[in-house]
């Protein structure tokens, strides 16, 4: 349900758990850095306890099979547990929007003409949360690596590899740079179908941000014609 400051935005409203809070007042423990479960599980909880985020993206796609590689940029949003969007700049107008009915796959560069609507996916804990799906359980569901210390858009993060012990993820490896301080994500690469690597960069990450409710939602161009999947 929408409410709080009117029809036309979502409200940042306090998390529902005082775990970020815990992480901001706390220190984590020095043995704790280096444990890999440890931090992907910290990542999850501080993840999950938010309203919102919002963060710019730069996405790279190699694909070694075709030899291509696509980039794109643009603006990421998260509201709750059934609201999704990737607004792009570049290729400009592009969008990927779940409004906790239907996922919409707009990409007129590759596909003109034509908007992809599918039934949202739906999972009973974290509806298309595809990141806190990813954090969730790490010492159940994966083998972790700790990796390195390295810098992400000067903030200092913790690499961590993640390989699925189970077959029911879409992708065969993830290594995921998060953040020291406040345990977000910085930077995800996902090794998907064979030869393919997906890179998200992200950048000016805004954790609790008001977002404005269009945002959630798909208006199909005049001329476009909806494909159902």
């Amino acid at each position: 349900m929408w409410s709080g400051e009117g029809p036309d935005v979502i409200p940042a409203v306090k998390p529902r758990f005082l775990l970020l809070v815990a992480f901001v007042a706390v220190p984590w423990p020095a043995q704790a850095q280096q444990d890999p479960v440890a931090i992907v599980r910290r990542a999850g909880n501080v993840y999950r306890g938010l309203s919102s985020l919002q963060a710019d993206f730069v996405q790279v796609i190699e694909d070694t099979n075709l030899g291509d590689t696509l980039s794109s940029t643009g603006r990421l949003y998260q509201a709750g547990q059934n609201n999704f969007a990737m607004r792009f700049t570049d290729p400009p107008d592009e969008a990927i929007v779940i409004d906790g009915r239907y996922s919409w796959f707009y990409t007129p560069s590759t596909t003109p003409g034509q908007v992809i609507r599918m039934p949202m996916e739906s999972d009973p804990v974290y509806g298309p949360n595809l990141l806190a799906r990813i954090l969730d359980r790490p010492g159940d569901r994966y083998e972790a690596t700790w990796l390195r210390t390295d810098t992400v858009g000067g903030r200092r993060v913790s690499v961590v590899s993640i390989v699925p012990r189970g077959t029911n993820l879409n992708f065969s490896r993830a290594v995921l740079w998060l953040d020291l301080d406040d345990a977000l994500p910085r930077r995800i690469e996902l090794s998907e179908s064979p030869g393919a690597l997906r890179i998200l960069t992200l950048s000016k990450i805004r954790p609790n941000a008001t977002i404005a409710r269009d945002i959630f939602e798909f208006k199909v161009p005049r001329g476009v014609r909806i494909v159902d999947q």
